[in-house]
């Protein structure tokens, strides 16, 4: 397929993308992979092809530049790729760009290299500055969903502002990231309990106007670098979640994304794993099955790297829930039994920040992920025992409530669903979350074929007060 083979007719769908502040690849509708256009150069089984074919169905077209950035390469490596008169045959190349590029695995011709848990390749995430050659250097995560802590950026309109108090002279001690820890630990308190929309402004404009002009400008030894970043990192990842929570994805991403590549700074595989994760659990979230997946494969190379077995297990049972929604039965069952396996082993290991990722946790996860295997008596049993969670996460209670509300309408055992739902609700008056009123919505969904019982709409009237959004029963 050369240049003036490929044409862009009124038929074909592309993708609108503001390529300015972008820092990864989007994440593209399964529209977007089935157009012709785009299946041609599948079928080409030529990966300079189809990048060539990726970057003109955009609007407006992607330049070499743009997607060279997002693939951590150059623009000339990128136009050597597409002028090859030879596919490129190294699968941990074509994985990698796969996998950064968001492609759907059922159009490639090739199997990915990166397939989870079990997968026995060198992590491509931290091992950038110990590897010479520049190809594959440049095959690294975490180059590519950011630009590092060396790019941390302010708004114009904030420069100044934070110039003035932290200028290059500016010195900081162990007091000052002791403080920024105790404010990610007070407003952590405050997500759990309330939900992310009460102090994620907060948040953001502390990061905003206080850590990126800290790292930036201010003076500090080599020695307390790593502290810096390392607090820097667990409020940056906070910050990605209250984001999350309140509906704003985009910024939930950058969060996590900057959090990440802290984490490449200061070459720690645990916590890279950790945003890992939590990117591909927001990915399930918005049901972006292959997404979840290949974020969970990578987080499985930075947490086997590690050596963390609880991390292992998040990062496992994090790519089951994909695979379930994937409707990859196999696969989804024997992600869960990597991750309880490695659950139960024998670790004193586990950082304090991973404290949350307890039994009740991995219940829910795996109540997430039957139930999306459409095993509602399966998922049942672990919904129930979800519940059995630590004081101060009203939150995740919650949601596990709900969770357990949904699996029991999917039974027919309404009233019970009713029941749970409606504590749900109750537990709602004082959350500012967007994730709550989605979890509810699906209950609502749920016990629609039972819309006629009086107890299912009085719920769905205490539902419609509480601002949940359905559409009338």
């Amino acid at each position: 397929m050369t240049d003036s083979e490929i044409s862009l007719d009124s038929t074909v769908s592309r993708a609108e993308v503001d390529i300015q502040p972008m820092t990864a690849a989007p994440v593209l509708s399964a529209s977007f992979w089935d157009t012709e256009f785009m299946q041609e150069a599948f079928r080409s089984r030529h990966f300079g092809q189809l990048l060539k074919a990726y970057r003109r169905a955009h609007v407006p077209v992607l330049t070499q530049e743009v997607v060279a950035t997002w693939l951590g390469l150059t623009q000339g490596q990128i136009s050597r790729i597409e002028r090859s008169a030879g596919p490129v045959t190294d699968l941990a190349k074509l994985s990698t760009w796969a996998m950064l590029l968001h492609m759907p695995t059922g159009h490639l011709w090739f199997t990915l290299e990166s397939n989870g848990c079990s997968s026995s390749a060198n992590s491509p995430i931290m091992d950038a500055d110990q590897l010479e050659d520049e190809n594959v250097q440049r095959r690294t995560l975490l180059k590519t969903v950011g630009l590092g802590a060396s790019f941390l950026t302010v708004p114009a309109d904030q420069v100044s502002q934070a110039t003035e108090s932290l200028s290059p002279q500016y010195a900081i001690d162990k007091r000052d990231v002791a403080v920024m820890r105790e404010m990610t630990s007070n407003f952590r308190r405050l997500d759990n309990r309330f939900g992310g929309g009460h102090a994620y402004s907060v948040v953001d404009n502390y990061l905003t106007t206080h850590v990126e002009p800290t790292i930036r400008f201010s003076r500090y030894s080599e020695a307390l670098r790593s502290d810096l970043y390392l607090a820097a990192i667990e409020l940056y990842q906070l910050a990605g979640w209250m984001a999350y929570d309140t509906g704003d994805q985009d910024n939930g991403a950058r969060h996590l994304n900057t959090a990440l590549n802290l984490c490449k700074e200061v070459r720690n595989d645990a916590l890279a794993a950790e945003m890992l994760a939590g990117m591909s659990h927001q990915a399930s979230f918005n049901r972006q099955a292959d997404s979840a997946v290949q974020l969970a494969s990578a987080a499985a190379y930075a947490a086997r790297r590690a050596g963390i077995p609880r991390l292992q297990a998040e990062a496992a049972v994090m790519e089951a829930h994909g695979l379930a929604l994937r409707r990859d039965h196999r696969g989804c069952i024997a992600a869960l039994q990597q991750a309880e396996k490695y659950f139960l082993a024998n670790s004193k290991e586990t950082p304090e920040w991973l404290s949350y990722f307890d039994e009740a946790y991995l219940s829910a996860k795996f109540g997430h992920a039957l139930r999306d295997l459409q095993r509602p008596a399966d998922a049942e049993r672990f919904a129930r025992n979800s519940l059995q969670m630590t004081e101060g996460y009203e939150r995740g209670r919650l949601f596990n409530t709900a969770l357990l509300a949904g699996v029991l309408a999917d039974q027919g055992k309404v009233e019970e669903s009713v029941q749970h739902a409606s504590l749900a609700v109750q537990m709602s008056n004082s959350m500012r979350s967007v994730r709550t009123t989605t979890y509810l919505a699906d209950v609502y969904s749920r016990l629609l074929p039972y819309k006629e019982k009086e107890s299912v709409q009085k719920l769905y009237r205490s539902m419609k007060t509480a601002g949940v959004r359905v559409r009338p029963a």
